[in-house]
């Protein structure tokens, strides 16, 4: 009995260590390897959105720019 209460107690502990809640944002981790520097965060009526500034001077919101990729 006690060697199932161990077992159960060191399952217990290595469930749900998954890496998910490290996991970034993948349209703010797009913005980086396109040169660009995610500086800006704005209010907007839905909620908050990311900016990303690119190299060229444009400043595009994140997830416009990361859809945009995957269009292509």
């Amino acid at each position: 009995m006690t060697r199932v209460m161990i077992a159960a107690a060191l399952l217990a502990t290595t469930v749900g260590t998954g890496r998910a809640w490290a996991m970034a944002n993948p349209a703010s981790a797009h913005c980086a390897p396109l040169g660009g520097r995610r500086v800006e965060i704005r209010k907007e009526a839905a909620g908050e959105a990311g900016y990303c500034h690119l190299l060229d001077g444009r400043v595009v919101e994140e997830w416009q720019l990361f859809r945009a990729a995957k269009q292509r």
